[in-house]
């Protein structure tokens, strides 16, 4: 089994750039840069350019899923 989290060699993590971040979970670029920055979703910068793990996007959606509201 691979990993792909900080703790997997640099080698096995697929990195994401915002565009393709934007288009899974289909919202604008500028939502994944507020994310970025806001350190909600971490990233790495490379020059101008910032890489999202695709660890770290598939974390960010399990921990924000929100279950519909109990009846009663």
């Amino acid at each position: 089994m691979t990993t792909s989290g900080p703790e997997a060699p640099l080698g096995e993590v697929r990195f994401l750039t915002v565009a393709e971040v934007a288009t899974a979970m289909r919202v604008s670029k500028m939502t994944v840069y507020r994310l970025v920055h806001a350190g909600t979703l971490p990233a790495v910068q490379v020059g101008r350019s910032f890489r999202i793990p695709e660890s770290a996007v598939h974390e960010y959606l399990r921990d924000s899923y929100v279950r519909g509201m109990e009846a009663g």
